[in-house]
């Protein structure tokens, strides 16, 4: 079992930045990837950022050059910087961790860009 919380959500104005965190606890050996996702207000799912155990980042093509994601092992923390915020953006941010094949969730924080 591997629990996730996500936390730094908030309101934020049009070119503003926040910053997500996502804490893993439990079962966490053998986590070999971990993401970040969201979803809109009447929108599908979609995949925004994932970070590998080895370090490898990717992006999806509508937040890339804005967003970064990281991670620190100590901790045990995915982070999400994100710069330069749009209305757009706005979402429920979900974070993700896969283990052996099995996705687990957070329960989502919600970012608002609005002015």
């Amino acid at each position: 079992q591997v629990q996730l919380v996500e936390s730094g959500g908030g309101l934020v104005q049009p070119g503003g930045s926040l910053r997500l965190s996502c804490a893993a606890s439990g079962s966490i050996i053998s986590i070999n990837y971990m993401g970040w996702y969201r979803q809109g207000p009447g929108k599908q799912r979609e995949w925004v950022a994932g970070i590998t155990s080895g370090g490898t980042r990717n992006y999806a093509d509508s937040v890339k050059g804005r967003f970064t994601i990281s991670r620190d092992n100590t901790k045990n923390t995915v982070y999400l910087q994100m710069n330069s915020l749009k209305p757009e953006d706005t979402a429920v941010y979900y974070c993700s961790a896969h283990k052996e094949g099995y996705l687990y969730w957070g329960r989502g924080t919600q970012v608002t860009v609005s002015s």
